[in-house]
């Protein structure tokens, strides 16, 4: 960039902003130069940009760096929403850096790209120390019993995030228990889906058994699981105790004995509850 753009008048710099997307602004312009920042950080249409939508934008590696690079320092996003971009463990690790130093961010959608154990990794050791995310969607990502517990070590220590979607990974049994074990110290998250994720009966105990020492989760889904009437059962005996809002069962294979456990349960907690099967 020549020495005569750098130093135009800051109406004229606002004028040749005006032609430009919000987006070009955000990953071109942005920390070219420190006169170049504090006078987009006053530029009126940047300042009320708080909503990042980058769904389905096969985003490459290049691009996810920029986009990083400037959220680092970034005090006006709240929400982004990268669904649907293939991004791999490569493309994960920038945007871990950034929610490192990242003080504004407080709603990440990642759903559907290609996190996959390392990346969520990534993600783990990020949130360990941030202090301002609180809804991460994760669904639809290759995320195997590893890659939880990464995750699950971090809600043990994470105080901020109270959403955490994992619908449509591969959790499984071993994954049930590392989550299990991070709902017995958590006590911030309150909605966690779990949906779609091959969790059995042995699965259900091992969550039935923290939910009875949770009392901060409010909204559980389970539904499309492995789940049959051994572990309604384990979930019945949670419930009883729980102060669970709304508890999402449907499409498992739980049949008309385990509907009764749950609906005695039901009967037996004084908390008004909503229950899907």
């Amino acid at each position: 960039m020549n020495s005569s753009f750098l130093t135009l008048p800051v109406e004229l710099v606002y004028r040749i902003l005006d032609n430009f997307e919000r987006l070009d602004i955000f990953l071109s312009i942005q920390n070219v130069c420190t006169r170049f920042n504090i006078i987009i950080s006053t530029y009126t249409q940047y300042g009320t940009f708080t909503e990042l939508k980058l769904g389905s934008q096969l985003l490459n590696h290049r691009k996810i760096q920029l986009l990083a690079h400037a959220l680092q320092s970034n005090m006006t996003i709240t929400s982004l929403n990268l669904e649907c971009n293939k991004i791999q463990a490569e493309g994960i690790r920038y945007l871990a850096e950034m929610l490192q130093n990242n003080t504004t961010l407080t709603t990440f959608d990642l759903g559907w790209n290609n996190v996959r154990d390392d990346g969520a990794q990534y993600l783990a050791n990020a949130l360990q120390n941030n202090t301002t995310l609180t809804t991460l969607n994760l669904e639809g990502n290759y995320i195997l019993a590893d890659g939880i517990q990464y995750l699950a070590q971090m809600l043990q220590n994470n105080s901020t995030l109270t959403m955490l979607n994992l619908e449509r990974n591969q959790i499984c049994t071993k994954g049930a228990q590392y989550l299990a074990l991070a709902l017995k110290k958590n006590r911030t998250l309150t909605i966690l889906d779990l949906g779609w994720n091959y969790i059995s009966d042995d699965g259900a105990q091992y969550l039935a058994n923290a939910l009875q020492k949770n009392t901060t989760i409010k909204i559980l889904k389970l539904g499309s699981n492995k789940i049959s009437v051994n572990g309604a059962q384990y979930l019945a005996q949670a419930l009883e105790i729980q102060t669970l809002i709304t508890f999402d069962l449907r499409e498992n294979q739980i049949g008309s004995i385990g509907a009764q456990y749950l609906a005695h349960a039901l009967q037996r907690n004084t908390v008004r509850q909503r229950f899907s099967h």
